[in-house]
């Protein structure tokens, strides 16, 4: 049976985390997709990284999957994927649900508060 810290550990050991200091360098680029997976009255009281999709978490997979009818077309496997929440929790989880879905370059930011305190851009909705 697996509980919330089992899954968590397994999606902390699948998805690489990424520094705040080294997502500020791939802002912009065209093969990198930055994912706020909190839900939007979240987004909406903090902002969010610039240009970053805003998706909370139980829509990910739907908006993902290229067979599904709310598919994203900015969901692209050759992208990296950089995903965020509030703790980190949230984006390990989608991480690697991402992974599981063929999607291999997937990094985990974890909190926004961590990308505000290092001095990120934030974008206002």
């Amino acid at each position: 049976m697996k509980t919330v810290q089992s899954m968590l550990a397994e999606a902390e050991a699948a998805v690489p985390r990424i520094s705040p200091e080294d997502a500020k360098a791939l802002v912009g680029r065209a093969d990198v997709l930055f994912l706020d997976v909190r839900e939007p009255p979240e987004v909406a009281a903090s902002g969010k990284v610039p240009g970053a999709l805003a998706i909370p978490r139980g829509l990910v997979e739907f908006r993902a999957d290229p067979a599904s009818a709310m598919h994203d077309k900015a969901f692209d496997r050759s992208k990296t994927v950089v995903a965020y929440c509030a703790s980190g929790g949230r984006s390990a989880l989608v991480g690697k649900t991402l992974k599981d879905m063929g999607y291999d370059n997937v990094r985990n930011l974890g909190g926004f508060k961590g990308w505000v305190d290092a001095g990120g851009t934030v974008e206002k909705t």
